[in-house]
């Protein structure tokens, strides 16, 4: 069966029509080049998330935990509609007012700017499983889940990506703030806000309200970070068996449908994260304002 799209807008197409992989194999590969500062960052952050996890099975008040879910869901949302479906795939166009609410809570995730992101994205699609994808899974469940973040990048990787097409975002006022003004955003959206709410409305502490904040900044990095991993190692190959990409339903179920892989790199421009719609746990954009053909406003 068919995705439910007629054309294809985004700049990446299905994985047959891109460029051939990037030349390099294992045996050519540099040394890998630790960066510790992201170590420390990380290692730092998964302690804090562990206090987080006491505190919340221990002391956070219940209205704390269930702003921290719906903040989780916020983010991740603003992953899978805006950064993924939006602006890596263009696989529907959004009015203003919308793109600015997407990458509000796509920021809420925490995920460094909506123009890397899309870089690295694109850069996953057109070269993915070879030396030139940035979390390429042929180099292991760790590697391809996080710790591509804390090594310096393949030169295969920073050689495609100077030539990846990113003109699209570029012309867009609302990536180009995001992208100069991020850290103050982040640090609003990520830590701020989701700290601030429960200490202002309903007497959380302070603390408790902060560690509940960095749970949930964790649990959504996981959650993004098993797509690259877990995604493209366990599952079904139903639409295309040749690609590692699979229908994985552990993974979609914590990543608002991102989990049908293996449909998602068959069909990269298809607004819907699945194509079968009792895949319950599979999100897309409201039918009444996004398809491939439609838009919810102003092309961006």
């Amino acid at each position: 069966m068919a995705p439910n799209v007629a054309t294809r807008r985004g700049p990446e197409l299905s994985e047959e029509e891109v460029a051939p992989p990037a030349a390099g194999s294992a045996a050519k590969r540099p040394p890998t080049e630790i960066v510790w500062r992201s170590v420390a960052f990380f290692t730092i952050l998964h302690i804090l998330s562990v206090a987080g996890l006491v505190r919340a099975l221990t002391a956070a008040r219940w209205q704390t935990l269930v702003f921290g879910l719906f903040c989780y869901c916020i983010g991740g949302v603003g992953v899978t509609a805006g950064a993924h479906r939006l602006w890596s795939h263009r696989s529907f166009s959004a009015n203003l007012p919308l793109r600015v609410l997407l990458m509000l809570m796509y920021t809420m995730a925490g995920q460094n700017h909506i123009h890397e992101w899309v870089r690295d994205h694109r850069l996953h699609h057109r070269h993915s499983e070879t030396d030139a994808d940035p979390h390429d899974a042929t180099r292991g469940f760790f590697f391809a889940h996080c710790g591509w973040l804390v090594v310096r990048k393949h030169p295969q990787v920073k050689l495609q990506g100077r030539h990846t097409d990113l003109s699209d975002l570029e012309a867009d006022p609302v990536v180009m703030f995001q992208k100069r003004w991020y850290l103050p955003l982040a640090a609003v959206m990520v830590v701020g806000l989701p700290t601030l709410v429960p200490y202002l409305c309903w007497g959380e502490s302070l603390l408790d309200a902060y560690l509940i904040a960095v749970l949930k900044y964790v649990v959504t990095l996981h959650g993004t970070w098993l797509v690259n991993s877990a995604a493209h190692m366990w599952g079904m190959h139903p639409y295309d068996r040749h690609i590692h990409p699979a229908e994985n339903r552990s993974v979609a179920a914590l990543a608002f449908g991102e989990g049908w892989h293996n449909y998602h790199h068959s069909f990269p421009w298809d607004y819907k994260a699945a194509e079968l719609p009792n895949y319950t746990l599979a999100t897309s954009p409201p039918a009444s304002s996004t398809s491939s053909t439609g838009s919810a406003g102003p092309a961006a």
